[in-house]
C-alpha cells in the first residue's frame, strides 16, 4: 500500500481550512484516511503558530514507515525542522512569457528607431554648417 502525508481539505466555499492526513494514495484527496496528523488553516497571517499544527512524532513516525509527503507537506516539515531541506530547480520560473518578450522586442526595436533618428539630425547638422560656411565663404 503507497501511503501518503497530504492535505485534506475542509472549511466552506472561499474559506479553506486543511487537514493533514496520512493515507493511502489511491483515496480521493477529502476521502478515508487512516490518521489526522494536524491542521493548516492558510487564512491566518504567515507568523502565526495557529497556522500549521502538527504532531511531530507521528509524522515522522509515518515517514519511518514509508509514507510519502507532498510538494506542500515537505515544505512544512523542512519549515519545522523534521526534514532536510531539498534543492530545487525551476529554469523558467523568471523568464518571462510569450506575449511579453514580443512587447520587450518592440520596445526595443522602437528604441533603436528613436536612437537612429536621433543620430541622424545630428549628421545632418555638421553637413549643413559647413554648407552655411561654404556660403558665407562665397559672398
Amino acid at each position: 500500500m503507497a501511503m501518503k502525508i497530504r492535505l485534506a481539505r475542509g472549511g466552506s466555499k472561499k474559506r479553506p481550512f486543511y487537514r493533514i492526513v496520512a493515507t493511502d494514495s489511491r483515496m480521493p484527496r477529502d476521502g478515508r484516511f487512516i490518521e489526522k496528523l494536524g491542521t493548516y488553516n492558510p487564512l491566518l497571517p504567515k507568523d502565526s503558530e495557529e497556522r500549521v499544527k502538527m504532531d511531530i512524532d507521528r509524522v515522522k513516525h509515518w515517514l519511518g514507515q514509508g509514507a510519502q509527503p507532498t510538494d506542500r507537506i515537505s515544505r512544512m516539515l523542512e519549515a519545522a525542522g523534521v526534514v532536510e531541506k531539498k534543492e530545487r530547480s525551476n529554469p523558467n520560473k523568471g523568464e518571462p512569457g510569450k506575449k511579453a518578450k514580443e512587447r520587450a522586442e518592440e520596445k526595443a526595436a522602437k528604441a533603436a528607431a528613436a536612437a537612429e533618428a536621433a543620430a541622424a539630425p545630428a549628421q545632418e547638422a555638421p553637413a549643413e554648417e559647413a554648407a552655411a560656411e561654404e556660403a558665407s565663404a562665397e559672398e
